[in-house]
């Protein structure tokens, strides 16, 4: 199993900057994948940034050239540096593994930090 504690959300005004960071404990070995999610009120969670295990990154279009999603596999972390920020990036942010446990991929999730973006 992995255990993910995330950090750093908060109150930002529009154009501001937020870093959220996210520590992995447990069975890090088997992660194949992180990334960061999000989920606004009467929306379902989409994904906004990943980077793979071999440090391939993806990122949700709008946050494209905004947010960069980075790895420090020395402290078990990956963060999100959050720039430009609007309104709509207003979210719980949940950070996610994607895991091999017995040959099948397995989703663990963080508790979730809230980050909003005042106009």
């Amino acid at each position: 199993q992995v255990h993910l504690v995330e950090s750093g959300g908060g109150l930002v005004q529009a154009g501001g900057s937020l870093r959220l960071s996210c520590v992995a404990s447990g069975s890090i070995t088997n992660i194949n994948s992180m990334g960061w999610y999000r989920q606004a009120p009467g929306r379902q969670r989409e994904m906004v940034a990943s980077i793979s295990s071999y440090g391939d990154t993806n990122y949700k279009d709008s946050v494209k050239g905004r947010f960069t999603i980075s790895s420090d596999n020395a402290k078990n972390t990956v963060h999100l540096q959050m720039n430009s920020l609007k309104p709509e990036d207003t979210a719980v942010y949940y950070c996610n593994a994607d895991v091999m446990e017995y040959y099948s991929p397995v989703d663990y999730w963080g508790q979730g930090t809230q980050v909003t973006v005042s106009s």
